[in-house]
């Protein structure tokens, strides 16, 4: 028994619609991509010749947050101004040391007569020196010096030109401290001596100005500190500069001081202290240049902390 044509007919049609359609899926744009998405699924990176592993370039390790500043810069600074301080601080010991050893040599030996004519070359090899020389105090002449405090007092130091006998030269004496109050020459004539006198005092160096002492101002009578050179030329006298020096004896000063007379110290170097102190702040600065160092040294080489990232390994990543 043959089959009915008409489901034959009906079944070869249906296939023949399919097998069309599938195939016109394939044509156009869609057909492209999906071509080339088949043949990335099956392509294999190590085919590529540009390609770059893991092993080719590997990972680098940089610090997360802000990098070290001006502060770096700054503690690296302590630990070598530190030891630079620490270091003058030696040199300038051995030099006040030697100062002191000269000084007391000089004190311990018995007044010498001050020549007429000084020899200014000469002259540093004398300093703390007893003298005692013999002249006329000009005390039309003299100079304050100050504002000076003795004993919580404000007060000024006597500076007067010493007019020697004969040809000699005239020499500048500090003749000591006066109150404030007696600064003027008719409240203190006891203090005024006249004719010949005798004095015995210190041969000193002249005194160095620091950057916080005003200049003097010779022409308003004002002066701030002694500078030697300038009172010379003022009174035409040389310059040089004693001490005038006495025995301490605290009756006398109160003395001294209620009848305006000037009051000097003894003979000693007081312009050189002798405190241990310079040896503690060497060792202080020192100690400062070391831990300074140290801490430096720790913050240069400290290790990578949990803020570290790993970076990426290819820009094309």
């Amino acid at each position: 028994m043959q089959p009915s044509p008409q489901p034959l007919r009906s079944f070869m049609l249906i296939s023949l619609f399919k097998s069309r359609t599938l195939a016109g899926s394939f044509h156009g744009p869609a057909c492209g991509m999906a071509l080339h998405a088949r043949k990335r699924l099956f392509h294999s990176s190590a085919d590529d010749p540009d390609f770059l592993s893991i092993a080719d370039r590997p990972p680098e390790l940089i610090r997360a947050g802000r990098k070290h500043g001006p502060g770096l810069i700054l503690l690296a600074m302590i630990p070598i101004t530190a030891f630079g301080l620490g270091t003058w601080q030696i040199f300038r010991l051995e030099w006040k040391t030697e100062l002191m050893a000269k000084s007391e040599d000089q004190l311990i030996r018995p007044p010498l007569p001050l020549p007429p004519h000084i020899d200014q070359s000469a002259i540093e090899d004398f300093y703390y020196r007893r003298i005692y020389c013999t002249g006329r105090f000009r005390h039309e002449q003299e100079m304050l010096v100050g504002p000076r405090i003795r004993d919580g007092k404000n007060g000024y130091l006597v500076f007067t030109p010493l007019e020697r006998q004969s040809d000699a030269s005239t020499i500048l004496v500090n003749r000591g401290w006066i109150a404030k109050e007696l600064r003027r020459q008719p409240d203190r004539k006891d203090g005024l001596p006249l004719g010949q006198i005798t004095i015995q005092g210190l041969l000193r160096e002249p005194w160095k100005k620091n950057m916080f002492t005003p200049n003097n101002r010779p022409e308003l009578g004002e002066f701030y500190f002694p500078d030697i050179h300038e009172m010379a030329k003022l009174t035409d006298s040389e310059p040089v500069w004693v001490e005038e020096t006495m025995d301490q004896d605290l009756l006398a000063a109160y003395e001294r001081e209620a009848k305006g007379i000037p009051i000097s110290g003894p003979a000693q170097h007081n312009r050189i202290p002798k405190s241990p102190a310079p040896k503690l702040t060497t060792r202080s600065r020192y100690s400062l240049s070391i831990a300074t160092s140290i801490m430096f040294w720790m913050l240069v080489k400290k290790p990578p902390s949990e803020v570290t990232r790993r970076v990426r390994l290819s820009r094309e990543w």
